[in-house]
C-alpha cells in the first residue's frame, strides 16, 4: 500500500497546480490583449497612425480606380 498510494494524494495537487497555470495564462493573455488595444488606439491618434490610415485609404481608392473591366494581363498571340 506505501507508494502507489501516495500517488493518488499527489494527483490533486497537480491538477490544482494545473489549473492555477491555466488560470494565470488566461490572465496573462487578457493583460496583453488589452495592452495591445491600447496600443492600437494611441497609435491611430498619433500622427503616424493617421498618415498611415490616409495612404491605406488613397491606395485603395487608386486601385479601386485603376481596374475599370480591363483584364490585368493582356496575352497577345503570334
Amino acid at each position: 500500500m506505501g507508494l502507489s498510494c501516495f500517488a493518488c494524494f499527489d494527483g490533486g495537487s497537480k491538477e490544482q497546480r494545473r489549473e492555477e497555470e491555466r488560470l494565470a495564462s488566461a490572465e496573462a493573455r487578457a493583460k496583453s490583449a488589452e495592452a495591445a488595444q491600447k496600443r492600437q488606439e494611441q497609435f491611430e491618434k498619433s500622427a503616424v497612425g493617421r498618415a498611415a490610415r490616409a495612404q491605406l485609404q488613397g491606395m485603395a481608392k487608386q486601385s479601386a480606380n485603376s481596374n475599370k473591366g480591363e483584364p490585368v494581363l493582356k496575352w497577345q498571340m503570334s
